[in-house]
């Protein structure tokens, strides 16, 4: 199958760098974009990078494809797969959310940004407004989004991350259900996440039923952590038989 893994904030393509072999072994055809503003293409003019921008990235990746896609997003990156959904629903197979943010039409990540009280992101999160951007200062990095990862993922995170794009988290949804409604969505969760809790996962479960939900017992960045059952468990979703055997 073919599979598009979408980053969350301030990270890139390399940040699923151990789970795509994984996949890639399992035999699905893996594409691993870099969202604007991020990963080699950082330097471009952050602020003014938007959700439409984003999306139209990754359609490009879908434009090339002879038959649909699964599109894992994780954290922030929920929102971009809501909208490719929204956009090409007959090119997508399903949508797979990452400890991701999965809203319904008109709501936007900064409303359920701030209900996530106890979210480490919430309480450290710096937004310059000059720039349009927002980051995490270094100190809190590994609490908040590394906290069961070795030392040499924290450091390798740490040399790679960017200020994220603030427009895409302020912009709401246009969801229809004739779209975005009839591709089949999934939801992994993550036991132990500060960034994106478990309580607000559930919440966005709760408010749009999954045809799946997995929990994996890690925080937020679980490619890092838990790459063999992360990979498990979007091999799984992509094939459903598996999980019957």
């Amino acid at each position: 199958m073919n599979i598009i893994l979408i980053h969350g904030s301030w990270h890139g393509a390399w940040c699923w760098h151990k789970v795509v072999p994984l996949l890639r072994a399992a035999g699905h055809t893996v594409l691993i974009p870099d969202l604007p503003a991020h990963g080699r293409d950082w330097r471009m003019m952050r602020g003014r990078i938007t959700l439409a921008a984003m999306t139209t990235s990754v359609s490009k990746l879908l434009d090339r494809l002879t038959e649909p896609a699964m599109i894992v997003a994780h954290s922030r990156g929920g929102i971009i797969a809501a909208n490719l959904a929204e956009r090409h629903p007959d090119k997508i197979q399903s949508c797979v959310y990452l400890a991701a943010y999965m809203l319904r039409d008109r709501e936007r990540v900064a409303d359920y940004f701030r209900q996530d009280k106890t979210s480490l992101v919430r309480k450290h999160l710096q937004i310059q407004r000059s720039s349009l951007t927002d980051s995490l200062p270094e100190e809190v990095q590994r609490a908040t989004l590394y906290a069961d990862c070795d030392e040499a993922d924290v450091e390798l995170a740490r040399s790679l991350l960017t200020a994220e794009p603030s427009l895409p988290a302020l912009t709401r949804l246009r969801l229809s259900p004739a779209n975005y409604g009839r591709v089949p969505r999934h939801y992994i969760q993550l036991a132990q996440d500060h960034a994106v809790t478990p309580e607000l996962q559930s919440l966005m479960i709760a408010n749009s039923p999954c045809a799946s939900v997995t929990t994996i017992d890690a925080s937020h960045s679980a490619y890092f952590s838990r790459p063999v059952e992360l990979a498990d468990a979007i091999d799984g979703i992509a094939n459903p038989q598996k999980r019957l055997q």
